[in-house]
């Protein structure tokens, strides 16, 4: 049967809702919660009605304040917030009535009840189990706390608590983001308990607010908590709590029929693209991802009679937990049952998330068995189908482990072949082949390996034996490197940053830093910038925004940074008022070479002063911690700006979402290019350009930062090696992931990479299609260029002469791609 659907990609990557930046305030304070979504079970007056109770508002008398007096024991009296959509919501806060100082009123402690249909209320309990949250002590200050687990809900209510009979009044703010895969419930079997060692290891779904007897029902729980489980299961990122508490887990000799069934609920049929489900491997305890997974889709009444099957590779080398990406092929449906295989005695998972669209018309579908195609300037349907779409195919074992051992063979085979060929001290023609271009042969034989996971292992032992070569310098090989960073030249004379320095490309701090040539460096070293210290006194914490290997990013508020200005940089805000920055910390266990890293990093920064750069403000050095100073844009990176926001045009007329133009659009694109115009004139290369390196201020202001590694939300972003998140494989050309080159000409592709993102707006990662390794696959078709590489597809919103500009920043031949300065030239000419 075929159907007809316009769909509108409200899916995200794999930690959408991660916890330690899924944090924006939803709407008391900002205004964008209206007077009628926020009610209460009583008010003294009309002057303490509901709809003041607005963290930091002052207008009415001050706050909400219930009729009654709070008692001891009573939960009657409560103030409720309708954020109209499902939330993910990790973050509250409280305040209480001060009024200019005629007001004294204020809970010292609340409870919260949610619910996701407005008839169904849970309580809220911490990971402890307690449900009382402790409030404020003063009419005046802000309380923060943090909702340890996350709630996903539409409705909030907080419920004042008293030891005694007392007066109160409060303010509050909830603080998170949209919930997006729209899930309102799973049902599956409740966790298990595992012996190990003589003592019992508890895997049930210990936040799960639905009903739990035998089973768990029309709940939500740490499937969705947005906490992924470590490699090893023993150990937990939550303090105070079991072992095993991230994970829910089953033995198979409880399931006879060899498979758990869990059922997910959905808020309306949606177009289902992905399922990614967070596993644990840990084989030696007989603990291993699932080995199959069978879905049934229903989109009305009935469950389609077809359902769709998946089939993983086993892993039995890596014992590491992972996601596992099951293609959902398009399918229709309000809900989901799926059942997982077991593949040893144990499966365990701590995440399970979807990527879909919202369906709103009818259209025909496309035939079963096809899978959607990029190319080079459209998507087309394909009769070729993968392993991850034929519903019907299944993987033999015995036949995978039989390929496993001759791809191992050939492994050994081809080491000692190079080995034999080093020996004999001819190595230096092999060397002179690959420096060509045009022998691909090679990498051709070592793409036709299979499964991709070989291809890599094979690309790793090739490169990391001929690493002597600059042109052959490989990013994998990269990331194990401890080096000092030297600078080489390419054939074509660019200058590039060599391998040791890809291993700085997450910075101290943990966001990028820029690549600075070494005779750019040079001519810097001996110039002094002035930065002014600043007193830390004067710095107020928001919150963090994310973390590296030896530092922080804050966001803090700075008292009186004006006075520590330059003439030629003033701020759109008073003097008197407090200014938001960005502050990265160095932690004060950071070794001799990530200080003198932090060191080189200030004195980068302090050279960077361009309207679309952002700006280092001062620092703090005198004393430990090491800070350096910021500025930050109020309305947060872009990708999370934009993902709020829709495209002008009927969809969102109905949906009442907050809109941005087409050429508002195109003003911060062309606003990016400047940017790295700028940055490109000065020989720096960036390495990380993306969306949510990129901030949004007023007016669509954009400024490209380089912290957004540092940010759990973006994680997916990154591939990882040997447990980091170091590569932003998505974003970064092929000689950039292949042969370790970051050069002025890779900024330009991954340009053309955040364009789509803009004209997108952020809707979905790029190549969401393809798995990581795929991926890199595909930058070896770049490398052949055999006309069968994967081009990311244009966008609905995106003219052909715009699209003209993505594609040229993605040509092969980095000269053939053009400068920053004609890339803004041709973004200004296209909005004429």
């Amino acid at each position: 049967m075929s159907m007809l659907y316009i769909v509108s990609i409200t899916g995200c990557s794999y930690l959408s809702a991660c916890l330690g930046v899924c944090r924006y305030p939803l709407g008391m304070s900002g205004g964008q919660i209206q007077d009628e979504d926020i009610s209460a079970s009583s008010q003294w007056s009309e002057s303490t009605a509901a709809r003041y109770g607005r963290l930091d508002f002052e207008e009415g008398d001050g706050a909400w304040c219930p009729e009654r007096m709070v008692e001891p024991d009573s939960l009657k009296e409560f103030l409720q917030v309708d954020l109209r959509s499902l939330h993910f919501i990790t973050l509250v806060g409280t305040q209480g009535r001060h009024a200019g100082g005629i007001g004294n009123e204020f809970a010292q402690m609340y409870k919260i009840k949610y619910s996701r249909d407005g008839s169904r209320w849970i309580s809220w309990r911490n990971r402890q189990g307690n449900q009382v949250i402790e409030g404020n002590r003063n009419a005046y200050d802000i309380m923060l706390k943090d909702l340890e687990p996350p709630i996903i809900a539409r409705f909030v209510r907080f419920m004042p608590v008293s030891d005694h009979s007392m007066n109160v009044c409060m303010r509050v703010e909830l603080y998170g983001c949209e919930w997006l895969d729209g899930l309102v419930s799973y049902n599956a079997p409740a966790g298990e308990q595992m012996s190990l060692e003589g003592q019992p290891v508890h895997f049930n779904d210990s936040v799960y607010d639905g009903a739990v007897i035998h089973s768990m029902t029309e709940g939500l729980g740490q499937l969705t908590d947005g906490m992924c489980g470590l490699d090893d299961f023993t150990h937990s990122h939550v303090y105070n709590v079991w072992p095993g508490y991230d994970y829910v887990g089953w033995t198979n000799e409880s399931f006879p029929n060899g498979y758990v069934e869990i059922m997910f609920e959905f808020d309306r049929t949606r177009n289902f693209t992905t399922m990614k489900v967070h596993c644990n491997n840990m084989f030696m305890q007989h603990i291993k991802a699932f080995r199959q997974v069978v879905c049934y889709f229903r989109s009305e009444a009935d469950w389609e009679a077809t359902p769709l099957s998946f089939s993983p590779v086993v892993d039995d080398v890596n014992p590491s937990a992972r996601f596992i990406t099951v293609s959902l092929a398009n399918h229709m449906a309000s809900a989901m049952k799926c059942h997982f295989y077991f593949a040893d005695a144990w499966m365990m998972f701590s995440e399970i998330t979807f990527q879909s669209g919202k369906c709103l018309h009818t259209h025909k579908r496309s035939p079963p068995n096809h899978r959607l195609i990029l190319s080079s300037n459209r998507m087309v349907s394909s009769p070729i189908p993968s392993p991850g779409d034929d519903p019907t195919h299944k993987i033999d074992d015995s036949n995978t482990r039989i390929l496993i051992g001759c791809l191992v063979a050939i492994i050994f085979i081809l080491v000692a072949i190079i080995v034999i060929i080093l020996w004999r001290q001819v190595w230096q023609k092999m060397l002179e082949k690959v420096r060509d271009p045009a022998c691909s042969h090679t990498f051709y034989l070592i793409h036709k390996a299979r499964p991709i996971v070989y291809y890599h292992v094979i690309l790793l032992i090739y490169l990391q034996l001929f690493s002597p070569v600059p042109a052959l310098t490989s990013t994998v090989v990269a990331v194990t490197a401890s080096k000092a960073p030297t600078a080489t030249f390419a054939q074509d004379g660019v200058p590039h940053y060599a391998e040791a320095d890809v291993v700085s490309l997450q910075g101290v701090t943990g966001g990028n830093t820029y690549a600075v040539p070494a005779l750019t460096m040079d001519l810097l070293s001996g110039k002094d910038v002035a930065v002014e210290e600043f007193p830390r006194k004067l710095l107020t914490f928001k919150e963090k925004l994310g973390e590296g290997q030896f530092g922080e990013v804050h966001l803090c508020e700075a008292e009186g940074m004006q006075e520590f200005m330059d003439e030629d940089f003033s701020f759109d805000i008073s003097d008197n008022q407090p200014v938001l920055v960005a502050v990265k910390m160095l932690r004060a266990d950071a070794n001799k070479n990530a200080r003198n890293d932090f060191l080189k990093e200030i004195k980068i920064m302090a050279r960077l002063k361009d309207p679309n750069i952002i700006r280092l403000l001062a620092v703090c050095i005198c004393s430990d911690p090491l800070c350096m100073i910021t500025e930050y844009m109020e309305n947060g990176d872009l990708n999370q700006f934009l993902s709020r926001h829709e495209a002008e045009g009927q969809l969102a007329l109905i949906s009442n979402a907050p809109t941005v133009s087409y050429s508002n659009l195109c003003y911060m694109a062309t606003q990016i290019a400047s940017g790295m115009r700028y940055l490109s004139s000065l020989n720096f290369v960036h390495r990380d350009l993306a969306t949510r390196n990129c901030l949004v201020g007023k007016n669509y202001t954009i400024k490209i930062a380089d912290f957004g590694m540092s940010r759990n939300l973006y994680s997916g972003d990154y591939y990882r090696i040997q447990g980091r998140a170091v590569l932003p494989i998505r974003w970064m050309s092929w000689e950039s992931i292949l042969l370790g080159k970051f050069t002025t000409a890779s900024d330009v592709w991954a340009f053309g990479v955040t364009l789509w993102e803009t004209l997108t707006f952020c809707n979905e990662q790029p190549y969401s299609q393809l798995t990581d390794e795929q991926v890199i696959e595909n930058t070896g078709e770049f490398f052949r260029d055999q006309k069968r590489q994967v081009y990311l597809p244009q966008p609905v919103l995106c003219p052909d002469s715009v699209y003209k500009i993505m594609l040229n920043c993605w040509r092969r031949n980095t000269k053939e791609r053009p400068s920053f300065q004609d890339i803004h030239r041709a973004l200004l000419e296209s909005q004429a």
